[in-house]
């Protein structure tokens, strides 16, 4: 008897080790969560940034109605943290993740890590900022871009501004982070829409993102520029900081705004018109688009190219 059980437990042995290096590397269709799931990572910007909390609630509420997968979601302390996001992709690729699916808080600096991730067997998917194509293209990366189109939504924002202030308003442009893409495209939007309607664009500066930045800057803009009608920002938490400003060089109903996000807290404001416009691009919506997207990859097929995702621009008359 023992010599008939001896072979049986070292066959056993051997088919579990040979099982468990088969994991290594965290191989896609091996990694699995809950009930033997596959998971799927996202990996956000600030969730300081109502506009991420909204889309992690998305994204968390797609993967429960769906059903048949595990969704890990980790955001980062504020806009610029790229370290923290490099460690929440080296995090899914400990964790063994099927699929990644990020939202970049820089397009170039986190493809270097993505593609350790693609070599450990994980699927990416890429969401709301499109990386690099150059970056890509020398990591040997083809990702899909699961988003909107930047340029047209803030054009369309800026064409409320425009029409509002008529030829010849004088406006500047409130940037996001210099490197990001959404950045340069949501800025290329907003100088479309003033060439056509024959604004003047000021100055240009960045304020990453921030609410705090865009106060500072905006307050800067117009003492510089005391003949000031019109704030363009990227994004609706610079939008914020720029009310404050206007406040509090009680310039309110002299210096409009348009922006971009379409979060809560901006609502008052396109209310009381201090806000004209704002854009909305469904966080959460475009977060499940992303995670449909890498559970086809990790069904097996090849996704490549852009996914376009909706924009609507927002004025007071949708407030209902």
């Amino acid at each position: 008897m023992k010599q008939t059980l001896v072979p049986a437990a070292l066959a056993l042995l051997l088919g579990a080790t040979l099982t468990a290096c088969g994991q290594e590397g965290g191989g896609s269709s091996a990694a699995s969560g809950q009930g033997g799931k596959p998971t799927v990572c996202l990996v956000m910007k600030s969730l300081g940034n109502q506009y991420f909390q909204t889309m992690e609630k998305g994204a968390q509420a797609h993967a429960a109605q769906r059903g048949d997968l595990t969704l890990t979601a980790s955001g980062i302390q504020n806009e610029t943290d790229i370290d923290g996001q490099i460690s929440a992709i080296n995090k899914c690729v400990t964790d063994q993740a099927a699929a990644l699916v990020v939202a970049p808080a820089d397009s170039r600096a986190l493809v270097a890590p993505l593609a350790r991730a693609a070599k450990a067997g994980i699927k990416l998917v890429n969401i709301d900022v499109k990386l690099d194509d150059g970056a890509l293209s020398s990591a040997g990366l083809d990702v899909p871009y699961v988003g909107p189109d930047n340029t047209a939504g803030a054009q369309q924002s800026g064409e409320v501004l425009a029409k509002a202030l008529g030829p010849n308003g004088k406006v500047v442009i409130l940037e996001g982070i210099s490197g990001a893409a959404n950045a340069q495209q949501r800025k290329a939007g907003f100088q479309a829409a003033a060439t056509a309607g024959g604004l003047t664009v000021l100055d240009a500066k960045s304020a990453n993102w921030e609410t705090d930045q865009a106060y500072t800057v905006t307050t800067n803009l117009i003492t510089a520029h005391p003949d000031l009608q019109g704030v363009m920002a990227s994004n609706d938490d610079m939008a914020l900081g720029a009310v404050k400003a206007i406040a509090a060089a009680k310039k309110q109903g002299r210096i409009r705004i348009v922006s971009f996000d379409n979060v809560d807290a901006v609502h008052p404001y396109l209310a009381d018109g201090t806000v004209l416009a704002t854009v909305d691009q469904y966080p959460g919506k475009q977060a499940g688009d992303g995670i449909d997207v890498a559970m086809r990859e990790i069904g097996g097929e090849h996704v490549t190219g852009w996914v376009k995702t909706d924009l609507k621009v927002v004025t007071k008359s949708d407030l209902g």
